[in-house]
């Protein structure tokens, strides 16, 4: 049995139906408007130019990809007739090649139709070394994007390809309309304002009015390839604010429809489910809150540019003790129990899902302040003034430590500021406003991937159960850099030989278990020998849905709202 088969656990009839089931069938556009807040708001609408979250997830209101994984993991065809497999011919016996099929008459919402020729353009502006890509990952060995008809296009990869699901698939990775990102390539893509803002797609909706770090207003997208769906002929997307605001406003006050990533202490969360006009629902998946460490130095007295670049290795934080120091002092438990409760689980894994790629990694799960504070006289680091902040060579043991601005986040700077202390770690904290932190400006020195701190905090997730593309966001020269304006998918700068050489192995394997093998290893160099990164709480995705709101399918492996044509108002 190939690996496709075991991965995907899907029949065939599964991989060739594309929808929910529906609950109420009827015109397009019967329910009025719908209304979804995320306290993080979109500063683009093109998740090819942000990494983060709320880019993907509002961006994939007006643009698909071929196929999505549904709320099981399982992969569905979306603009694709079908999943390809080896089985159904749809890739060939070597692997090398994989050909997928546009469904018949799908449009763009301004009536022309989707193509082929579409499917290649968006390849090669992702592809494009200018472009700053920030799913180029998912086009690792792609040698060329190939147009056999109107409907029909094939990958072509450079060796066999085991897991081939990573290019346009997922809401990371739409298809773009060429003739509107025409002049938008390479080094000019991140000017293009109106396209990036306003982009034509084949989803539910149509934007009308977009306003950078606040709201999206839309419509229903009269050439949307069912005539039923969407049930809402308006949606009103607002971002900004905090989660707890974003809570009441669906199950308090019953403004808002949906809410995102409902990120606050548990007991708050319970007693803002007891307002009555909404529920919270969750679900896990492979979320992790983690803390990164740069291993660059993002000191100002730098250069703008070598600052926070490979040019300019961190002055201690590339020693490893240091770091395990620091993973040493953290109390997860502690963290897991103010922070989310039932809804997170401590974890020393960056692939904490699901269980066949997750290592048996606990290491990190006891603190121990003495053995940290061992580990550090151990590496020259003294206290030499009394002030308790440990020195060597003269430079102080001094951190910049940021995050985005959040309740949770910021009690638990609060808590892991004061283990760090207490092991003679100077601490200086630092939020940053969600839009801001998360955006994609290369203007702003306020970005996660500029990372202009020593460590900062936040949950990142991988598309579909395969984490392949996901663990080599952290190949050598995948970091982000003014050359790429500041785009770029290895965000702590982490390089290492070993990790480079398992990853070409990875792409090159198709058995289940040897593929889990060499995840757990990829995962344990990171969290285990490198410490590179600081793994905290594997978070399940919490959201509130409001009374009145059907056809939602919390979904933990891709956008929150991949099925939004399949939501509808119901009597409550």
């Amino acid at each position: 049995m190939r690996f496709i088969a075991h991965l995907l656990g899907a029949t065939s009839m599964t991989l060739l139906s594309s929808s929910m089931a529906f609950a109420q069938e009827g015109e397009r556009g019967r329910d009025d408007q719908l209304n979804i807040i995320y306290w993080q708001a979109p500063s683009i609408l093109n998740p090819y130019l942000s990494g983060g979250v709320k880019e993907r997830d509002a961006s994939s209101m007006v643009l698909e990809p071929l196929a999505n994984a549904d709320e099981k993991g399982e992969l569905v065809p979306k603009l694709a007739v079908e999943i390809p497999t080896v089985e159904n011919g749809g890739m060939t016996e070597d692997l090398t090649a994989i050909t997928w099929k546009l469904k018949e008459g799908v449009t763009w919402s301004d009536g022309t139709p989707v193509t082929a020729d579409d499917v290649k353009f968006t390849a090669d502006y992702c592809m494009n070394p200018e472009g700053g890509c920030a799913q180029l990952s998912k086009f690792n060995d792609v040698k060329n994007v190939e147009v056999i008809d109107d409907r029909t296009i094939t990958i072509h990869f450079d060796e066999p390809k085991p897991y081939p699901y990573l290019p346009f698939v997922g809401a990371a990775s739409p298809i773009l309309q060429a003739a509107q990102f025409a002049d938008c390539t390479g080094a000019q893509a991140p000017s293009c304002t109106e396209e990036n803002f306003n982009p034509i797609g084949s989803g539910p909706f149509v934007v009308t009015d977009f306003r950078p770090n606040d709201s999206i207003q839309l419509v229903a997208n009269d050439n949307y390839r069912d005539p039923s769906k969407p049930a809402f002929a308006k949606l009103n997307f607002k971002g900004g604010g905090d989660a707890v605001s974003a809570a009441r406003a669906v199950m308090e006050t019953g403004e808002f429809d949906y809410a995102w990533d409902l990120l606050m202490a548990p007991d708050v969360l319970q007693t803002i489910a007891e307002g009555g006009t909404g529920k919270p629902i969750f679900e896990f998946g492979p979320l992790v809150e983690r803390i990164e460490i740069n291993m660059t130095n993002p000191s100002p007295d730098l250069p703008p540019e070598t600052r926070a670049t490979v040019e300019e290795p961190h002055p201690f934080l590339t020693d490893r003790r240091v770091r395990q120091a620091m993973s040493m002092a953290i109390d997860r438990g502690l963290l897991n129990e103010i922070g989310y409760g039932q809804a997170g689980r401590p974890t020393c894994n960056l692939v904490p899902a699901p269980p066949i790629y997750s290592s048996d990694n606990t290491e990190c799960m006891t603190q121990d302040l003495d053995a940290a504070k061992a580990l550090l006289d151990e590496a020259g680091w003294q206290d030499e003034d009394g002030d308790g902040v440990r020195e060597k060579g003269g430079m102080r043991l001094s951190i910049v430590f940021q995050t985005s601005t959040n309740a949770v986040r910021q009690d638990f700077q609060a808590l892991i500021k004061d283990w760090w202390n207490q092991i003679g770690i100077e601490v200086e904290l630092r939020n940053i406003d969600a839009s801001v932190f998360f955006g994609g400006d290369p203007g702003s020195p306020d970005t996660f991937p500029k990372f202009y701190a020593d460590v900062e905090m936040y949950a990142n997730l991988y598309d579909g159960t395969d984490p392949q593309a996901y663990l080599a966001q952290r190949r050598c020269g995948n970091e982000p850099k003014p050359s790429t304006q500041w785009q770029g998918e290895n965000i702590n700068r982490f390089c290492d030989e070993e990790y480079d050489t398992l990853l070409d192995e990875l792409s090159r394997t198709s058995k289940i278990e040897e593929r889990a093998r060499l995840v757990k290893r990829l995962n344990d160099i990171i969290t285990t020998e490198s410490k590179s990164m600081l793994p905290l709480i594997n978070r399940a995705a919490v959201a509130a849905q409001g009374n009145t709101l059907g056809g939602v399918k919390l979904n933990a492996w891709d956008s929150d709202l991949w099925n939004v044509a399949d939501w509808y108002r119901t009597d409550g």
